[in-house]
């Protein structure tokens, strides 16, 4: 950390995304201008929806603290249900694949995506056979 952080969660303003008809709301805890090692998002998912989509980093790892609700990962070993309380950990390369899944009918998931900031990183995205490529000075999307 660069200084002292004290934030209060519910103060932040969450950045809906909206991907494909899919919607979860991220509230970023601590920021790239903030650290320069580690970040942090408070992650909510709504019923029936998942966050980001299947893939694994290169160089990242993460760490998911469910706050509240329940989910299932989806790993490349098969999916796991997940509950409040419950913490998971996503190594580098494709053993770390996940994507969080909030299969619930009418309740939100709640969750803490803890993670390195490892600089340039690799994404890879198995489901669409692409990468993203995150550096200082490039952040695209690209045909494997």
């Amino acid at each position: 950390m660069k200084n002292l952080l004290v934030k209060n969660v519910n103060t932040l303003a969450g950045e809906k995304i909206d991907r494909d008809g899919n919607q979860f709301t991220v509230k970023t805890i601590i920021t790239d201008e903030e650290t320069s090692k580690c970040r942090a998002n408070f992650v909510e998912v709504e019923p029936g929806n998942y966050a980001y989509g299947y893939h694994y980093h290169e160089a990242n790892e993460e760490v998911f603290y469910i706050i509240s609700g329940s989910g299932i990962v989806r790993t490349i070993e098969g999916e796991l249900p997940l509950k409040t309380g419950d913490v998971i950990g996503f190594p580098t390369g494709e053993k770390g694949a996940h994507v969080m899944m909030n299969k619930s009918e009418n309740e939100k998931l709640v969750y803490i995506d803890f993670g390195t900031t490892v600089l340039p990183d690799v994404v890879h995205l198995p489901d669409f056979n692409k990468i993203m490529v995150i550096s200082k000075e490039v952040n695209g999307v690209y045909d494997k």
